[in-house]
């Protein structure tokens, strides 16, 4: 099937109280319409966003991140028929038009996908809700055909019983939503065009509308914070009940968020308040410590990342161990059987196998070879004030604490830079750079030095 895509995304939001289109409010580090467009997208190329109010906020939006879809715009917002009818233009005739929502974010594409068959031209998803209350009920007729939907307040006493409700979605060969559409009157209180008529006016016609029932979770929209807030909750414990499917322990499914895709292999664990962007990749038998964030990151084997610990645009190797307190930034290469410690910062540097970096280091443009030991306290001076410059040190080589490597620098193989030094030149293999002032004692200087009394000091008086 060809689909054409219309999400409709022109709502002003008041009850947000917010200067932004409320689609474009936030949930798991990205917008409402972000979402879902990223599951639109899984189903087709071919998306029309129907665009209202603040249209030029959302217009930037879209470009900078999803420059493929297509924007119209709905010059009044005056009901959801009208609002799709605004897309249709982009439709070819034999098309399946699947018509989503920018403030529904959490619905998926297999949802979608497993729902529609070949055997009939429209579909309208509906959910089952305990208590239905101010939703619009689905009449079906003996078929299990839909027939119309009734608002609560038409709803007879025996039809308010019913607990299958629609949720806006619908699936409809674009021809006939287009015929449909075009009968769309808004003889109602609000003088709105509503989609929901099209099911009756269908029915009608004897256009036969398949319901397929969902989970309510999917379907969750958000009009307020608060109710932004609980999309936030549903969210985290699908993504968490996910990473439970895959085999991987949870401290606490309700302590960590999964903004991205994680996938993982054997045995590995996630402590509390993990944050995971991007995409994340974790082998067999990864450790993930407390309060990590974790942005497209692949981990090794066997590797473990101990807690607050910041890496992101870094590939780990197996038998790793980072942190606590690491912050591994964009285009960091960690090598099989690395240590890397507290309050280490590194920026497109490489860390040979088995080489350590265990504290207060900061190593940034940065080729380290195997088996090395960076001392605590040393910098790569890599930025001369206009230009970045590259620091190699080669392997089994050892620079002492509280070193500065001013870049551009090379450091041999089995070379020693002694502790506190400066290093400004090439340091070939298997030397000895020291590079600091002369240490100098002035025996009995204390004895002679003036002892200063503090009694009679005052403060200078305030202007």
């Amino acid at each position: 099937m060809n689909y054409h895509i219309i999400v409709l995304a022109a709502g002003e939001g008041t009850r947000m109280q917010t200067n932004l289109p409320k689609v474009l409010q936030p949930l798991a580090g990205k917008s409402l319409i972000d979402h879902v467009l990223n599951t639109a997208s899984q189903i087709s190329q071919k998306i029309s966003v129907v665009v209202g109010y603040e249209k030029e906020l959302l217009i930037d939006h879209l470009s900078l991140n999803h420059n493929t879809v297509m924007t119209v715009f709905q010059a009044q917002q005056i009901g959801t028929a009208d609002a799709v009818k605004t897309g249709m233009p982009n439709s070819n005739q034999d098309d399946m038009v699947l018509v989503l929502y920018g403030d529904v974010p959490l619905i998926q594409a297999s949802t979608i996908l497993d729902g529609i068959d070949d055997q009939h031209d429209a579909f309208i998803f509906t959910m089952e809700l305990n208590d239905p209350t101010g939703y619009g009920r689905v009449i079906k007729d003996t078929d299990d055909f839909a027939t119309c939907i009734i608002e609560e307040k038409d709803a007879s006493d025996q039809e308010k019983k019913i607990n299958e409700v629609f949720t806006g979605i619908l699936v409809m060969r674009s021809n006939t939503l287009n015929e449909l559409l075009a009968l769309v009157d808004n003889k109602n209180a609000a003088k709105e065009y509503y989609l929901t008529d099209v099911i009756k006016i269908g029915y009608e016609n004897n256009v036969k509308i398949k319901p397929i029932s969902i989970d309510p979770n999917e379907v969750v929209g958000a009009n307020t914070k608060a109710e932004l807030e609980q999309l936030e909750t549903i969210y985290r414990d699908m993504k968490a009940k996910d990473l439970l499917e895959m085999g991987i322990t949870l401290s606490d499914v309700s302590r960590v968020d999964v903004r991205g895709e994680v996938s993982a292999g054997k045995d590995c664990s996630i402590d509390i308040n993990a944050i995971f962007e991007g995409k994340v990749t974790l082998g067999n038998n990864v450790s993930i410590g407390p309060n990590v964030l974790l942005k497209d990151v692949e981990i090794g084997d066997n590797s473990k990342i101990e807690a607050f610990s910041h890496i992101v645009s870094t590939s780990i190797g197996s038998n790793c161990n980072i942190g606590p307190y690491a912050r591994l930034r964009e285009g960091t290469t960690i090598k099989n059987d690395a240590r890397v410690g507290n309050f280490v910062e590194t920026k497109k540097t490489t860390l040979g196998q088995g080489s350590k970096a265990s504290h207060l280091a900061y190593l940034g443009d940065a080729d380290i070879g195997e088996e090395t030991n960076i001392g605590a306290g040393t910098i790569t001076c890599n930025y001369d004030g206009k230009n970045k410059n590259t620091t190699k040190v080669g392997k089994k080589s050892f620079i002492g604490t509280n070193s500065s490597l001013v870049a551009p620098v090379e450091i041999g193989d089995n070379a020693y830079v002694g502790a506190g030094s400066v290093i400004t030149k090439n340091v070939e293999d298997d030397a000895l750079a020291i590079a600091r002032g002369k240490q100098v004692n002035k025996p009995g200087w204390s004895k002679s030095k003036k002892s200063v009394s503090y009694t009679h000091l005052t403060l200078p008086k305030k202007a």
